[in-house]
C-alpha cells in the first residue's frame, strides 16, 4: 500500500526564495555516470525508510554510454527542491537524503510520489510494467519532467513515452490541460497560467501539461502528470547560481511544489 501524508500544510506563501546550490557533485559519481549503470537496479545508497517523505527518482535501463538520462539534475535538483518544500510546508521529510528506485522494485510502494525525468529514453521490462501499474492503481502518483519535444537520438519524446505508458494502461487516454483550473495548480500556490515557466533550454518548446486519470475520468484521481516540453528540475538544480532568472526559477518551484503536494494529499 502506498504511504500517504495527511493534509496538514501551512498557509500558502506568496514568495519563493531561491536556495543556494549545494556542493558540486562530480559527474562520474552520479548513478549512470562514468562508472556505468546496471539496468533495472535501485541505488544501494538510498535513505532508510522511516516514514518521512522522500524524494524518489525513478531509474531505468540505459545502454547509451556515459550519463544515464534518468539522472539528469541529480542530486542538486531534488536537494534544492526539498529545502524549499520542507521550509514552506510542515511535511516531515528528508532533505539531503533522496532515493533512486527501479520500476520493478517493491520498495516503490512505500512512497506516495515518484519522479521520472527524460522519458523519451525510457524503456521498461515486463516486471517494470506490472509493478508500475499496481503502484498507480493503489494510489501512487508519478510526476514526469525534463521532457523536451525531441530527445537526442530518439526524435519524438512524447511518442516514445506514450508507447511505454500504453503498456501500463492500454486503454489510457492522455488529457491535456487548456487552462490552470484543475486543483493540481492550486494545491499550495495559486498558479493561474500554464505558461509561467519557460522551457529551460529548448526555447521554441511551449510548456504543456497532460494527465492520466483513473478510468480516463478527469473528475477522478490523477495518476500521472506529464510536464511536457518542460524541465522544472533544471531550474531547481541551478537555483542560486545565476544561470536562470530568479522569477522563472521561483515559478518552477511553485509548479513543482503544487504537484508534490497534490501527490501526497490525493
Amino acid at each position: 500500500m502506498v504511504k500517504r501524508i495527511p493534509r496538514a500544510l501551512v498557509a500558502v506563501t506568496s514568495l519563493v526564495f531561491v536556495v543556494a546550490a549545494g556542493a558540486v557533485t562530480i559527474w562520474a559519481q552520479r548513478p549512470g555516470g562514468g562508472q556505468g549503470y546496471r539496468p533495472q537496479s535501485s541505488y544501494s545508497g538510498n535513505s532508510r525508510y522511516d516514514g518521512k517523505f522522500t524524494f524518489v527518482r525513478m531509474s531505468y535501463g540505459w545502454g547509451g554510454g556515459r550519463g544515464a538520462p534518468w539522472a539528469h539534475d541529480w542530486p542538486d535538483g531534488e536537494r534544492n527542491f526539498m529545502k524549499l518544500f520542507t521550509a514552506l510546508s510542515n511535511v516531515s521529510a528528508h532533505v539531503e537524503e533522496t532515493s533512486i528506485i527501479s520500476f520493478s522494485d517493491p520498495e516503490l510502494f512505500k512512497y506516495p510520489v515518484a519522479y521520472l525525468c527524460e522519458p523519451g529514453y525510457w524503456q521498461m521490462s515486463e516486471s517494470d510494467v506490472t509493478n508500475l501499474r499496481a503502484y498507480l492503481q493503489k494510489g501512487g502518483f508519478m510526476i514526469v519532467d525534463d521532457f523536451p519535444q525531441f530527445s537526442r537520438g530518439v526524435g519524438d519524446s512524447w511518442g516514445s513515452f506514450e508507447v511505454q505508458m500504453s503498456r501500463v494502461f492500454p486503454e489510457g487516454r492522455w488529457q491535456e490541460f487548456t487552462d490552470a483550473k484543475h486543483p493540481i495548480f492550486h494545491s499550495f500556490f495559486e498558479v493561474d497560467s500554464l505558461g509561467i515557466v519557460p522551457m529551460a533550454y529548448n526555447l521554441g518548446d511551449r510548456p504543456r501539461f497532460l494527465a492520466l486519470f483513473e478510468d480516463n475520468n478527469p473528475n477522478k484521481r490523477m495518476m500521472v502528470i506529464a510536464n511536457y516540453q518542460n524541465d522544472l528540475s533544471e531550474f531547481w538544480e541551478y537555483s542560486g547560481r545565476g544561470t536562470y532568472l530568479v522569477s522563472d526559477t521561483n515559478e518552477a518551484y511553485k509548479v513543482g511544489i503544487n504537484q508534490f503536494v497534490y501527490g501526497i494529499t490525493h
